[in-house]
């Protein structure tokens, strides 16, 4: 009996032992990679017709020149930087609304690996809770729209803050008009 109770406290204690151990991990070391200094234009400039890959923004074009990749950049940054604003207690799209949805559709058009995270916003007036739910049906109403124009679901997701970031924090007309809106980030491309 003594024997078995040892044999089987000693069959656990490896058993725990190799659980705790595990497999060893491996260690991935990195290839060694050169990284070369940015050449004058001249010696990485295309042949004509020649595709070459915009690394920096992810985007494939047709020259590699910083001017490029400066407008890209600043075509995200008005991607971004143009919300969609809602009414008092409303999640309808306004017609200037549907405008901007429409421009930003456009941009996904033109940039399908582009992946965008909906934010539905609130003001300060009302409950978090009511304000949570507000914030969610403005996004999905212009994550919907942004699916009438043909833009893949799959590619938007969205959020509700609710009142919890506002963009400007004073608590007068103007400020809560800011704060009730959809804004959009770019999550992936």
């Amino acid at each position: 009996m003594r024997n078995r109770s040892l044999v089987l406290c000693s069959m656990i204690a490896i058993g725990v032992a190799l659980m705790l151990t595990g497999c060893p991990k491996k260690t991935l070391q990195p290839a060694a990679t050169e990284v070369s200094q940015p050449r004058p234009p001249e010696a990485t400039a295309p042949t004509p017709g020649e595709p070459t890959m915009q690394m920096e923004s992810g985007v494939a074009g047709t020259s590699g020149t910083a001017p490029l990749s400066s407008a890209i950049e600043q075509a995200r940054a008005a991607f971004e930087g143009g919300d969609v604003y809602f009414e008092y207690d409303s999640f309808d799209l306004t017609a200037q609304a549907k405008q901007v949805l429409a421009e930003k559709a456009a941009f996904l058009n033109a940039h399908p690996g582009i992946k965008v995270s909906v934010e539905g916003h609130c003001d300060e007036r009302g409950t978090q809770e009511y304000n949570l739910a507000l914030g969610e049906r403005r996004a999905k109403a212009a994550q919907e729209y942004l699916v009438f124009l043909g833009i893949n679901a799959q590619r938007l997701s969205t959020v509700s803050y609710g009142e919890e970031r506002p963009v400007d924090p004073a608590g007068n007309e103007e400020a809560w008009a800011k704060n009730r809106r959809a804004h959009f980030v770019i999550t992936q491309g």
